[in-house]
């Protein structure tokens, strides 16, 4: 009988996990994850105000409640848990799902000045996970800056200028509730070196900034006709016409004077975050233009946009994991249909699947088929994987190696313990913020 361990339980781990099932009647399969929650970014990167991107969670769930497969969260592998060559003595094959855990950085004087965040270091405050920052985020904030013009930096946007009314029934940290309750933000800059064409966020995302109570966007025309595109869409893609449209009618609205103004600002540049006093106090943005292959050049001219926080929202990046090869310039560890080479060879046993094997690219749908690729190569494999005895019950093992996995019961008990949090406080489910309460929830449902 083939044993597999699948280290991620987000949306690649899992669409993993349930391809082998499928795939293969009598395969056990082990999903393992640093945190003793699942659902990795669904739980953790997706905004809270997004129930129906939520929901996906009832999906993963039914995967991980199958009878062939097992939830063992609180497990670090690599440095300071279960290091690789211990998986593979414990499992025929193990799958890496791990994601891409860090941030791109803009490379510029001042980035690292108070006051500057990674917009993933604001989502996972404002999402409850157990390793985000104390707040602060918002502290003498009138003026935000959002760098980079994906859907991430939409999220950030738009839960910055929410009101705690919408924000209330989500199932938000009450310390994140309450700053931003609180907070005196009143205008949001969203900045991209590029044109309107060229940005990622989709035309959904964009749209809701529009729908943002006593909120108005504003962009200014003159910027967006810098881009052939947004001059003639006809030859763009499907959703850049889309994202167009909406920002000409945006473009043709004149102010109303709303309490939140949302500014989309394109072909700016950030150079350099300058200083005023010990933090951050503004932005300077070098003018681009289009360069006619789809990048862009500078101009030689600038401009400040003052602000308090700044959130850059650039991209992500995998991270090296102890005991496998990775390559620093793809941030991805090398494969081949997802089976991991070790100096150019296939290493037995050894795969991965989602950002950690392509990059981070695509939507939540798009590591269903990254799944299935590395399942088929693991189940080509299979003959010759299930010849090396392996322990029957590996939970056990790790146990006697002095660890304490987090089952599928304790994760009931963290949801029974959010629930309750939430019912305390006159809310619906709101999500426990540390380690020491989850840990401590989780033990409470321990068999």
């Amino acid at each position: 009988m083939l044993r597999v361990a699948v280290v991620g339980s987000g949306p690649s781990g899992v669409y993993t996990a349930q391809s082998l099932v499928q795939q293969d009647p009598e395969v056990r399969v082990d999903v393992l994850d640093r945190l003793p929650c699942p659902y990795g970014l669904v739980r953790y990167g997706v905004a809270p105000d997004h129930e129906k991107i939520k929901s996906l969670q009832n999906n993963l769930r039914t995967v991980l409640e199958h009878d062939r497969v097992r939830f063992l969260g609180g497990l670090q592998v690599g440095t300071g848990g279960v290091p690789p060559a211990r998986l593979r003595e414990l499992y025929h094959a193990v799958v890496y799902c791990v994601g891409a855990a860090t941030d791109r950085h803009l490379g510029i004087p001042g980035e690292d000045l108070p006051g500057s965040w990674s917009a993933t270091e604001f989502v996972s405050w404002y999402s409850a996970h157990p390793d985000a920052v104390a707040d602060g985020f918002l502290l003498g904030t009138r003026t935000a800056v959002v760098i980079g013009v994906g859907n991430v930096a939409v999220d950030v946007t738009r839960m910055l200028a929410r009101g705690v009314t919408e924000l209330s029934p989500t199932d938000m940290p009450q310390a994140a509730l309450t700053a931003l309750a609180a907070s005196g933000v009143t205008e949001i800059h969203m900045v991209g070196r590029r044109g309107p064409s060229q940005a990622r966020f989709t035309t959904k995302e964009l749209r809701e900034l529009g729908t943002l109570p006593d909120t108005e966007v504003v962009v200014d025309e003159e910027e967006l006709a810098l881009d052939p595109g947004y001059v003639d869409p006809s030859g763009l893609p499907a959703p850049q016409r889309r994202n167009i449209e909406v920002l000409r009618g945006w473009a043709a609205t004149p102010p109303r004077g709303a309490a939140h103004r949302i500014r989309l600002r394109f072909f700016l540049r950030p150079v350099e975050l300058l200083a005023a006093g010990n933090r951050v106090g503004a932005v300077r943005f070098e003018r681009t233009r289009p360069d006619g292959s789809g990048g862009v050049t500078g101009s030689g001219r600038y401009e400040d946009i003052e602000t308090q926080l700044v959130l850059r929202s650039v991209g992500y990046r995998g991270v090296p994991l102890e005991g496998l090869p990775f390559d620093g310039e793809t941030g991805t560890v090398p494969h081949r249909a997802g089976r991991v080479l070790r100096e150019g060879a296939v290493s037995p046993g050894e795969y991965v699947a989602g950002w950690i094997k392509r990059g981070p690219t695509g939507v939540i749908g798009t590591n269903r088929p990254c799944a299935k690729e590395t399942v088929t190569s693991l189940l080509e494999d299979a003959p010759g994987l299930v010849r090396r005895e392996v322990p029957e019950d590996a939970p056990q093992a790790l146990r006697a190696d002095g660890l304490a996995p987090v089952e599928w019961s304790g994760w009931l008990a963290i949801e029974r313990a959010e629930a309750e949090l939430g019912a305390s406080l006159g809310r619906r489910v709101v999500k426990l913020p540390d380690w020491e309460s989850l840990l401590a929830a989780a033990n409470c449902g321990a068999p």
